[in-house]
C-alpha cells in the first residue's frame, strides 16, 4: 500500500482554530467537500468533512470497512494482525459477535445504576483538591483520574492495584513520553489485564469482565477478553478525560453558559460534545468497491477518513455552529461517531460529565483559569484533542 495509515494521519489538517476546526479543514469542508490526501498515491486517500457525507460513510460499514487499515500488533503466529478483541477495529461479522456481548453493560438502566459510585469518585477528587488548595492542575487532579477510576470499577481492578493500574494507563496515553515508552507501558498494561482475565475466570465478580466470563466465557479466548478490556480502557478514559478538562476551559471562557449548565446539565453536555469534538477523526476506512462520495469517485482499496470536528461545525446542519449555545435546537451530533461503531460507552461518558461538571463548579464557584487562556498548551496533531495541563484557582 503506497500510503501507510500513519502517513495519512500525518497529512490530516487536525490543528484547531481555538476549539474549532483549522482554517485548512474548514476550507476543505466548504470548497472541496471530499478532499484528496497524499497527492496521487494509488490507492488514493480521501478526507470527508461535511456532516451528511460523514454520516453516509459511517453508516455504510459494508462499503467502508475498518479492519484492513486498522492498527496491527504482533500475533500468535508472528504475523501482525488486529489485536484480538479490539472490536472497534473489526468489521462484521467479527465486530457484531464481540459487540453484542457487551451490549447489556452500557444500557441506560445499567449506567444509571453507576450514578452513586461515579458521584462518590467525583466528590473524592474534589475533596482532595480542596484540601491541597489552589492552584491545581485540573488534568492531573481531576479530569484524568475520575474516568480512570470509573473504568477500574467496571473492569474489576482490585482496590490495592488501582494506583499501579492508573500509572500504567497514564503512561500508555501520554504522547509526551515518546513511542518507545508508550509501547512499553501498553505491553505492561496488556500483560496486567491478561493476568486480571485469568483471575476473573477463576473467580468472576459482578463487574464487566466477570459478566463476560460468566455469560460468554466459553465463547471468548483470554486474548479476546484482554483486548476488549484494553479497548474499554482507552475508549472510556482518554476521551472523557479530555472532555472534562477542555469543557472546563470552554465554560470558564464562556461564563454566560455556566448558568445554563446548572439549569440543564444534559443539554449542556450535548452542546459541549458537539462544539469541542475532542475525537478529531474516525479510524481510517477502506473502500470495498468502486463508489462515489458526494460526486467524487472513490476506487476499491482507497483510504477514507472522516473529520468529526468539521462535521460538527457544519453550518448546513447547525445554525451558527461556531457559537457555544446550550439553548440551541437539539440536533444529533457526531462526537460519538455514527453507525455500527457508534461509541458503546456513550451513556457512561454522558453520565460522568453530567455529574462532574456541575459538581466541579458547585464546589468551587469562583473557579478560574490560573493562566491566560491563550497560554494553555494543547496536544499537537493528536487524535484526541485536549490540554496537556490546566492550571486553575479558586
Amino acid at each position: 500500500m503506497s500510503m501507510e495509515v500513519r502517513d495519512l494521519f500525518a497529512a490530516l489538517p487536525t490543528e484547531r482554530d481555538g476549539f474549532g476546526p483549522s482554517a485548512a479543514l474548514t476550507a476543505a469542508r466548504e470548497q472541496t467537500r471530499v478532499t484528496p490526501l497524499g497527492g496521487t498515491a494509488n490507492p488514493a486517500a480521501w478526507l470527508v468533512s461535511r456532516y451528511e457525507d460523514v454520516k453516509t460513510v459511517l453508516s455504510n460499514a459494508d462499503l467502508f470497512g475498518n479492519e484492513e487499515a486498522a492498527p496491527k500488533f504482533p500475533g500468535a503466529n508472528g504475523q501482525e494482525e488486529v489485536m484480538a478483541g479490539s472490536f472497534l477495529s473489526y468489521d462484521p461479522p467479527k465486530h457484531t459477535r464481540l459487540r453484542r456481548m457487551l451490549g447489556g453493560v452500557f444500557t441506560h438502566r445499567r449506567v444509571q445504576d453507576l450514578r452513586p459510585r461515579v458521584a462518590e469518585i467525583v466528590d473524592a477528587h474534589l475533596d482532595a483538591m480542596a484540601r491541597t488548595g489552589p492552584p491545581a492542575d485540573l488534568v492531573a487532579d481531576f479530569a484524568l483520574p475520575v474516568p480512570s477510576l470509573v473504568i477500574c470499577e467496571l473492569l474489576g481492578v482490585p482496590w490495592e492495584e488501582r494506583e499501579e493500574f492508573q500509572d500504567r494507563s497514564a503512561r500508555m496515553l501520554n504522547g509526551d513520553l515518546g513511542k518507545e515508552e508508550q509501547d512499553r507501558a501498553t505491553l505492561e498494561l496488556y500483560q496486567y489485564l491478561g493476568g486480571l482475565v485469568v483471575r476473573t475466570r477463576a473467580k468472576p465478580g459482578d463487574d464487566v469482565l466477570g459478566m463476560l466470563v460468566t455469560v460468554h466465557g466459553d465463547e471468548l479466548s483470554d486474548a479476546e477478553l484482554t483486548g476488549m478490556a484494553l479497548l474499554l480502557l482507552v475508549a472510556g478514559h482518554e476521551t472523557t478525560a479530555n472532555m472534562l478538562s477542555l469543557g472546563t476551559v470552554g465554560l470558564l471562557t464562556h461564563p454566560d453558559q455556566l448558568t445554563l449548565l446548572r439549569q440543564d446539565p444534559a443539554a449542556a453536555v450535548e452542546e459541549l460534545l458537539r462544539w469541542l469534538s475532542v475525537v478529531s477523526t474516525s479510524l481510517v476506512r477502506t473502500a470495498a468497491r468502486d463508489t462515489e462520495i458526494a460526486g467524487t469517485t472513490v476506487h476499491k482499496g482507497d483510504l477514507v477518513v472522516v473529520s468529526l470536528t468539521a462535521a460538527n461545525r457544519d453550518p448546513r446542519h447547525f445554525g451558527d455552529p461556531d457559537v457555544l449555545d446550550m439553548t440551541r435546537e437539539r440536533k444529533p451530533h457526531l462526537a460519538f461517531g455514527h453507525g455500527i461503531h457508534h461509541c458503546l460507552g456513550a451513556p457512561l461518558a454522558r453520565l460522568e460529565m453530567q455529574i462532574a461538571f456541575p459538581a466541579l463548579f458547585d464546589r468551587f464557584p469562583a473557579l478560574a483559569l490560573a493562566q491566560p487562556a491563550h497560554e494553555i498548551q494543547y496536544r499537537p496533531k493528536s487524535a484526541v484533542f485536549g490540554p496537556l495541563a490546566l492550571a486553575v484557582e479558586w
